[in-house]
């Protein structure tokens, strides 16, 4: 508890005491594990679980005896009792002292069930605890992959800038020579301060994604802010079924394993609201000591030990009718036990269509990557033809752009296709248990 106390007031001074290194760039694992250890909703979980840990603690001690110890001073004015144990008349005062204790033997069985149902809190607080997680892991890779996408369109817009600074270049000469004219020189410099103005675009793109990032961490220092940009190497990925898949998620994931646990907890539920119908049995003892004052003859520890008595006593409690208060709490355990098994269905469903959509995601993806690849290759190779008969006089300016827009475009068809086909097949292998790499 003191180890999670200090966790938290390390955390509140985050923003003097715990700024980020951004000497370097972050891969992905350093952002998930800064935001893993920064992020508030994963921080109040932690709290919520360490709370049930003190509530299954509570419950664990609850079979042990208790022990109370009094103190009591009394006064009587006219008849009373006197240390002699007869009542007398006149004034009096009295000093009294007991030391309790006291402990279930049986009661249906309720105290052990509560103990368990606490154990099952928590562990179902711990599975909440993962789930949070996470899903921590899965927004900040997602935001990860945007800023590397990101980044790769404004690469495509720089060497856009850079091809069409290459022929104003080349048109400046030949203008300056004669040999091409102001209108050629004019719709290329018109067309430079296009790319120039979606190179712009493109990196403010880039500083609202690592916006993005930097805000999903928490980060509260994130001017300088970078990622690494890992090799990217893609290939043919066999996905299995959809169901097999949900087949081994349901089996690992934790919101489903944190509902099953609370399903199970229901059971105790019920033999909890059960027992109050049985009887139940409780032991007791006691010590205690008395003095007196109108005994003038006995010192005070005199009277104390002279007064000591001793007892034990069993009460057994049998209920006989508790105005259907028993019977209405085991009614609602029930309903519970049956809301639950829905809430686990509904648990179970929603993960399903986010395998099935995760696996159609990266279906589609696949076939993206494989289209845009060739895409790619071949506005290439047309847009090196084109360039040459432009440059060689054999081809207009606007069929030369023409080119040029084709090549743009496949790139950043190619970059989407490659981040979503690498985010959407490490997705699928996240609910079956992988990491969320790159």
């Amino acid at each position: 508890m003191k180890t999670l106390l200090i966790t938290l007031a390390l955390m509140m001074q985050a923003p003097v005491d715990s700024l980020p290194d951004l000497s370097h760039p972050w891969t992905l694992q350093e952002c998930m594990d800064w935001a893993l250890e920064h992020n508030l909703t994963v921080a109040t979980q932690t709290i919520t679980r360490e709370r049930t840990a003190v509530e299954k603690n509570t419950a664990e001690w609850s079979w042990v005896p208790d022990a109370s110890g009094s103190v009591s001073q009394n006064w009587n004015f006219g008849r009373g009792l006197g240390g002699d144990n007869t009542y007398e008349y006149g004034n009096s005062a009295n000093t009294g002292f007991t030391l309790s204790s006291s402990m279930p033997l049986f009661d249906g069985l309720a105290t052990p069930r509560r103990i368990q149902l606490a154990r099952l809190n928590l562990e179902a607080a711990t599975q909440d605890l993962e789930k949070a997680r996470d899903d921590i892991r899965v927004s900040v890779a997602k935001a990860y992959v945007q800023v590397l996408y990101n980044y790769e369109i404004e690469g495509v817009a720089r060497r856009q800038l850079r091809i069409d600074s290459l022929q104003v270049a080349r048109l400046q000469g030949m203008f300056d020579n004669g040999k091409a004219s102001a209108a050629d020189l004019a719709q290329q410099k018109a067309s430079q301060a296009s790319s120039h103005l979606t190179w712009v675009q493109a990196e403010n793109n880039v500083r609202s994604a690592l916006l993005d990032l930097a805000q999903l961490l928490d980060l509260h220092v994130w001017e300088g802010f970078h990622i690494d940009r890992p090799q990217v190497e893609l290939g043919q990925v066999l996905l299995s079924s959809p169901d097999d898949i949900f087949a081994d998620a349901v089996q690992i994931r934790p919101a489903i394993r944190a509902e099953e646990l609370r399903l199970e907890g229901t059971y105790r539920s019920i033999q909890i609201a059960h027992a109050q119908h049985l009887p139940s049995l409780t032991l007791s003892a006691g010590l205690g000591a008395n003095y007196y004052s109108t005994n003038t003859v006995t010192s005070f520890f005199d009277q104390l030990s002279n007064n000591f008595s001793q007892y034990v006593g069993l009460r057994l409690n049998v209920p006989l009718f508790t105005r259907f208060s028993a019977r209405n709490q085991l009614r609602s355990a029930r309903l519970n036990r049956v809301n639950q098994e829905i809430q686990l269905q509904r648990v179970k469903n929603n993960l399903y269509k986010e395998i099935v959509q995760a696996w159609n995601g990266a279906v589609a993806a696949q076939a993206k990557w494989e289209s845009a690849r060739e895409a790619q290759v071949a506005a290439e190779a047309a847009f090196e033809l084109q360039e040459a008969k432009y440059e060689n006089g054999k081809a207009t300016f606007t069929e030369f752009n023409e080119a040029r827009n084709r090549l743009v475009k496949a790139y950043s068809d190619a970059a989407q296709a490659t981040y979503e086909y690498l985010f959407q097949t490490h997705l699928v292998e996240f609910y079956r248990g992988g990491a969320l790499t790159l």
